[in-house]
């Protein structure tokens, strides 16, 4: 008798099974939390140094760099922050509004990506490469037939939005693009790495933005659902649909719930990263594809990008 495998919608330490529950009541255990919180850090330190990324080199330059001068610059001192972002997440605890935050996220980020594909000899550029490019990829399939502005909205430290902007810039070089965070530290440290003064930098609210409406040709969402209340997820969907022009394409790349490596974590690894993540169970258990829809998106499809990772591409409609 053949016995098929069924895929499982979630990983089974997320959302409300017994064993999400248990791993909760640890989190919540503050010496047990603190404990987790300095873990997780060494493992992606270890990650990244054993693979040669010069973590602690990095920030030092950061901190000798401009971006204490273009914190002043950018920051909105009026921007309120909502409740979701004044958590600790990531091992920090003031989440990404903090300079360690923004100093150590570009050689974190390297350290993700080699994690993504763990068992093969990769350089941490390759790595990083491949992680990008698989998205990227499943992008250009459903590009607008023009590009001419493009916002990469949760920018972080403009890694993703440098890697858009490069492909972008293939079928159109005077392409306008534009990132956009709540983080004034951690744009700051993306101004630093702008040499060439090709992205506008914008601190806000990826739900209530200054945009005008039907203005950019393409959004991405690069890595910033998991870090989402599901309130706010659908808030921001609806803010995208207004700033898109019609047939315009919403780019989504994140955490996969039905990943058989996220589903097969290791007890060890799914607390370390249930410990960082706050909104964990709301994202694994929410229906994107359904909210996208609901919201008044075309919902185009769903790819299992990478190992870890699926992309989800959505149009407005004409």
């Amino acid at each position: 008798m053949t016995h098929i495998a069924i895929a499982k919608e979630k990983p089974d330490w997320a959302g409300e099974d017994w064993l999400s529950r248990l791993v909760n009541r640890l989190i919540q255990t503050k010496p047990l939390y603190a404990l987790m919180k300095q873990q997780a850090r060494r493992v992606l330190i270890k990650t990244a140094e054993k693979n040669g990324v010069p973590w602690r080199q990095i920030v030092k330059d950061l901190e000798k760099s401009e971006a204490q001068q273009y914190f002043q610059e950018l920051t909105k001192p009026d921007l309120g922050y909502p409740d979701y972002y004044q958590v600790p997440f990531h091992a920090y605890s003031e989440g990404n509004l903090c300079w360690q935050a923004a100093f150590e996220a570009a050689p974190a980020t390297a350290a993700m990506a080699l994690r993504v594909w763990k068992n093969e000899p990769l350089t941490p550029e390759v790595a990083q490469a491949r992680l990008r490019n698989s998205f990227l990829d499943v992008l250009e399939q459903h590009l607008p037939q023009e590009v001419n502005r493009a916002l990469d909205l949760g920018c972080s430290v403009g890694i993703s939005t440098f890697a858009l902007l490069k492909r972008l810039q293939e079928k159109n070089p005077a392409v306008q693009m534009t990132g956009l965070d709540l983080s004034p530290y951690m744009l700051a440290v993306a101004k630093v790495q702008d040499k060439a003064q090709e992205v506008q930098w914008c601190h806000g609210k990826a739900e209530a933005t200054d945009f005008a409406a039907n203005h950019f040709d393409v959004v991405t969402l690069q890595f910033v659902l998991h870090e989402l209340p599901n309130q706010a997820t659908r808030e921001i969907f609806q803010e995208c649909l207004r700033i898109l022009r019609p047939g315009g394409c919403l780019a989504i790349v994140d955490n996969n719930p039905k990943s058989p490596v996220i589903q097969g974590l290791p007890p060890a690894l799914f607390v370390l990263m249930k410990s960082t993540e706050p909104w964990s169970d709301e994202y694994y258990t929410f229906d994107v594809e359904s909210t996208l829809k609901q919201v008044g998106f075309d919902y185009q499809t769903t790819v299992a990008s990478d190992p870890r990772h699926r992309t989800i591409i959505a149009r407005k409609p004409l």
